[in-house]
């Protein structure tokens, strides 16, 4: 699945946010993505980052399972998706997206996990 982007309107420039926080936001519009939400409970996302390909079942109300790190998951954990920031503290919560990384909340962690670039997201 190259782009799944449903039911949100495109993005307007907000004039009390930074060009370059407008600029991410746009761009996450432009590379892809998905919004949790608007998925359904058991779907399934392959999401390959820089550095690894996870597999997240998406649980409903920001929980998911997910596997694919040797450390974090190497079997799937059920999580708390907070969604993708772009390096930095600011998250596009909820959201999947290429070009960003994925944060979540490990019940086994304090610190959130944040993964390398997102690459692709494919639907299974």
């Amino acid at each position: 699945m190259r782009h799944t982007h449903v039911g949100h309107s495109h993005f307007r420039p907000h004039s009390s946010l930074s060009d370059e926080v407008n600029r991410n936001i746009v761009r996450s519009e432009i590379e892809g993505g998905v919004y949790l939400i608007d998925l359904p409970p058991n779907t399934t996302l392959e999401i390959e980052t820089q550095n690894r390909w996870y597999t997240l079942v998406h649980q409903g109300h920001g929980k998911a399972l997910i596997s694919g790190h040797p450390r974090f998951c190497p079997e799937p954990v059920m999580v708390r998706v907070t969604g993708s920031n772009w390096g930095g503290s600011m998250v596009k919560q909820s959201y999947v997206g290429r070009g960003m990384h994925l944060e979540f909340r490990h019940p086994d962690y304090k610190a959130p996990i944040i993964t390398s670039a997102i690459v692709d997201i494919r639907l299974r």
